[in-house]
């Protein structure tokens, strides 16, 4: 979202263009008269200060843009705010585009670069800056963030049982895996990794042994009945229970089962610390979003309601339409995929769950959208896609204007 200034006092103003690095940054200062200063400020609270009291003595509104660069730029971003400065945000496909169309070359430097960062704060060609810090949702995202790496991980680690060690060892026991959720499955295998581990037993004394491993399962002697079958008669290569091999596969299954554990509780915690958030609680009333989708909603998105219009929502998720127009050509209109593509993919997974859903209106657009052609892959993919921009205009319906779910909403947009 653009800010505007005003462009009648634009000599009166103290321009300063930030390019952001992990130790250092440059910084470009462009004073009324015309007249520059460059400084280059190490990432320390001494030069923090030194660039606010050099900006201050200058008596004028101070105007700062800076390119977002990992997470290197957050923590001067939050002391300039503090400290009373606007501060801008200047896209990275913006200062690419620019620096290549001003220099004709692709090559890149820190001088160049805040001088088109300073080009384009002149230009008002800025984003608004949304420091979590200042508006509380940092606890948020770092619950989201840490829920999706440690999901990440546990995830290489399912890919490493069931495409490696299992395909070795047991390739007939992928069958019991049955759910991502299922940390019995890493404590069984801990305790049995290969048919030899589960065969060195009789039949009743491996029921008994692995009978409060499994956790609960319906008519559960039978299937350890079935288990043990099953490894009297794999075809995995004849390892012993205490090779190496088998060390090394309950290293895996130790650290899969812990990454099951540590998502169950970023995610008991998150329920607790969200449960007087209202917005959480309205979000998870909308089918197809349920807990973990509206944190990284809040998370992503932060406060809905800064937000002025729903188009401005959808824009900065990149679920806005974008058509290609050159003379009498006119290309086929797609999302623009410009923004928030985490967001993007939480309002995707959502439509593709509401859609599967016995009964409401999401469905009912997808069925609406498709019945021509129900089995039309890529009009499928078309009723995808408007679901989920359906969805992020009722979320956005309902926090802005602070009203429960209902179906109208629907019917309403």
């Amino acid at each position: 979202m653009a800010t505007t200034f005003d462009r009648n006092s634009i000599n009166q103003k103290l321009w300063v263009a930030i390019d952001i690095a992990k130790y250092k940054h440059d910084v470009l200062i462009a004073y009324p008269n015309g007249t520059e200063k460059r400084l280059i400020i190490m990432n320390t609270l001494q030069d923090f200060n030194r660039l606010a009291k050099k900006l201050k003595e200058a008596t004028l509104p101070v105007y700062i843009g800076f390119e977002a660069t990992g997470y290197y730029h957050r923590g001067l971003a939050y002391f300039l705010i503090k400290q009373g400065f606007n501060v801008q945000l200047i896209s990275s496909i913006a200062t690419a585009r620019t620096r290549s169309a001003h220099y004709n070359s692709r090559d890149k430097n820190d001088t160049r670069d805040s001088h088109v960062i300073l080009y384009l704060l002149k230009q008002d060609v800025t984003q608004y800056y949304y420091d979590s810090i200042v508006h509380d949702t940092n606890d948020i995202q770092e619950l989201s963030n840490t829920h999706e790496r440690i999901t990440f991980r546990k995830t290489q680690l399912q890919q490493s049982i069931l495409n490696h060690y299992l395909p070795l060892y047991f390739p007939e026991a992928e069958k019991y895996f049955c759910s991502t959720r299922a940390r019995w499955f890493a404590d069984f295998f801990h305790d049995f990794p290969c048919p030899k581990a589960i065969t060195s037993y009789t039949q009743e004394e491996f029921i008994e042994k692995a009978w409060k491993v499994v956790g609960r399962k319906v008519d559960k002697h039978n299937w350890l009945k079935d288990v043990y079958f099953t490894a009297k008669n794999s075809v995995g290569l004849p390892v012993d229970k205490k090779s190496k091999s088998m060390d090394m596969f309950r290293l895996i299954l130790t650290e899969f089962g812990s990454m099951c554990r540590q998502r169950a509780e970023i995610e008991e915690v998150a329920d607790i610390y969200l449960s007087q958030n209202i917005d959480h609680v309205r979000l998870k009333t909308v089918p197809g979003i349920g807990p973990i989708i509206a944190l990284t909603i809040l998370a992503e998105a932060g406060n809905l309601r800064r937000f002025n219009h729903v188009k401005q929502f959808l824009k900065y998720g990149g679920l806005d339409l974008a058509t290609k127009k050159s003379g009498t050509f006119t290309g086929k209109t797609t999302l623009s995929k410009r923004g928030n593509a985490k967001l993007r993919k939480m309002f995707w997974l959502a439509a593709t769950i509401a859609i599967r859903m016995r009964e409401n209106t999401f469905r009912k657009k997808y069925e609406d959208y498709i019945k021509e052609d129900p089995k039309n892959p890529d009009l499928k993919r078309k009723a995808y896609v408007a679901i989920a921009a359906k969805m992020a205009k009722v979320v956005y319906s309902m926090i802005h204007h602070q009203t429960d779910y209902l179906c109208t909403h629907e019917s309403q947009r």
